[in-house]
């Protein structure tokens, strides 16, 4: 079941929108090019410009670096300034960000529980969002990050120390499948944003069979889905080698369903690339 009354959810939020005009030249000629040119120019311009964002998805596809560079805005090289400040994929990042950290500051609010709310945060990076969360929800929280990899936890603790989160959230490296092994007390809500376009679908079944056995009745889980919308997954695939999974929410909503959750709420990022999808046990 979906719930159909998001109001309150958005209220406040100045999101990146992009106009009609601009959306039909990027339909009809910047994403032509950009899908389209050879794969090998394009690569070479980039490299030759010193693009970040390339260079940190050439790196590690999808990672945290070119997340953190997307979420940043403002790039130094020309290159960057196109693809970070204008692309519709790095502009709905950010509103995904905005999106993903509202809901889960309320969910923090309204957790049942009279301990500090405890959120679980799977293929979690350095923290950008739940860190967004936890410094705009009126109640106290701490966190758990879980990610395979332990790169990106240097950058994460020392942003939870600039915004002096630091006592309040656990970096954990380890398979997200295996968190029953991981955590110290109940989990009152987990976030999985981010990652299930990464993932095949039994894989994103797994995981979420694996959290919901470790969440109490009523806890909530925060998900996205990710639609074609921004229109250069070809790019992404050819220049980037960025392969990413894309499912409408109610693909993902049956996933999730399959591991017990339901009474899903859904909330349209306005570029139409993102869904965040808040479901419970």
């Amino acid at each position: 079941m979906e719930r159909s009354d998001t109001a309150g959810w958005t209220d406040g939020l100045v999101f990146e929108r992009v106009s009609a005009l601009r959306r039909g030249v990027k339909a009809a000629l910047v994403h032509p090019l950009a899908n389209y040119m050879p794969a090998a120019l394009l690569r070479w311009v980039l490299r030759v410009t010193e693009s970040e964002l390339a260079a940190a998805n050439w790196a590690d596809p999808g990672g945290w670096r070119s997340m953190v560079i997307s979420y940043d805005g403002k790039p130094r090289q020309i290159a960057d300034k196109v693809l970070v400040s204008a692309g519709t994929m790095s502009m709905a990042l950010r509103n995904r960000r905005l999106l993903g950290a509202r809901a889960l500051a309320k969910l923090i609010d309204a957790a049942d529980t009279a301990e500090p709310a405890h959120v679980l945060c799977l293929g979690a990076g350095p923290g950008c969002i739940i860190s967004d969360a936890m410094l705009q929800a009126r109640r106290p929280s701490r966190a758990t990050l879980v990610d395979l990899s332990a790169d990106a936890f240097d950058y994460g603790r020392s942003l939870a120390d600039r915004l002096g989160l630091s006592d309040r959230m656990r970096f954990v490296q380890g398979d997200v499948r295996d968190v029953a092994a991981m955590l110290d007390g109940r989990v009152d809500l987990v976030k999985m944003l981010g990652i299930c376009e990464y993932l095949p679908d039994d894989v994103v079944v797994s995981i979420a069979r694996a959290v919901h056995a470790v969440m109490p009745g009523g806890a909530s889980i925060v998900l996205n889905s990710l639609s074609p919308a921004h229109g250069t997954d070809r790019f992404f695939r050819r220049v980037f080698g960025l392969h990413m999974i894309h499912r409408d929410a109610s693909r993902l909503r049956d996933l999730m369903g399959q591991a017990g959750f339901g009474n899903f709420t859904t909330l349209r990022e306005p570029l139409g690339v993102y869904d965040v999808i808040i479901g419970s046990t």
